[in-house]
């Protein structure tokens, strides 16, 4: 009887831990891919890229909404062309925040055993 329950359990467990899982990955990807896009406008900036190029203009383009509320907070710094944007770098630290707290939020609603649980909150003290 005991082991049935042990398996209900370790399959109650595995059925709510792979979606957690991918669920994470996913936050990952995503963070990944907005902080890419993030890098290239910054280093496009930094570098005096032609704003008239297709890719350069595409660029900042899709990446202006992401920027946009952190515009204000901090000036830019333009020397000679290069522009030094504040805004980008404080946007990816941000977004890299955000994504932190919801992957945190994700593994918290894992499911954990009593031991388990004893265990981190013995480690909390």
């Amino acid at each position: 009887m005991l082991t049935i329950n042990v398996k209900r359990m370790d399959s109650y467990v595995s059925s709510r831990t792979k979606p957690l899982y991918r669920g994470t990955q996913i936050v990952w990807y995503v963070l990944g891919f907005l902080e890419a896009l993030l890098a290239f406008r910054f280093l496009l900036k930094l570098l005096g890229a032609n704003p008239g190029a297709g890719f350069t203009d595409f660029i900042y383009s899709v990446t202006y909404p992401l920027v946009a509320p952190f515009l204000n907070v901090f000036g830019t710094v333009r020397v000679e062309g290069s522009v030094w944007e504040w805004a980008t770098l404080l946007s990816m630290l941000v977004y890299w925040l955000i994504a932190s707290g919801i992957v945190k939020l994700l593994v918290m609603s894992k499911p954990v055993s009593t031991p388990e649980a004893a265990v981190k909150l013995d480690r909390q003290d």
